[in-house]
């Protein structure tokens, strides 16, 4: 059985915008972990 099946390109197959957030969102949660881990340590050896 064949059946037709059209072919996109990338941009067609998203079919979204892509509003970049995820990078904030990682660059956000990235370094407040290195300040907690950074406090963690600090406070642990005084």
């Amino acid at each position: 059985m064949e059946q037709d099946h059209e072919t996109l390109g990338t941009n067609k197959a998203r079919a979204g915008e892509t509003p970049h957030i995820v990078r904030y969102v990682l660059l956000f949660s990235v370094t407040l972990v290195v300040v907690i881990f950074s406090a963690l340590v600090f406070f642990w050896s005084r």
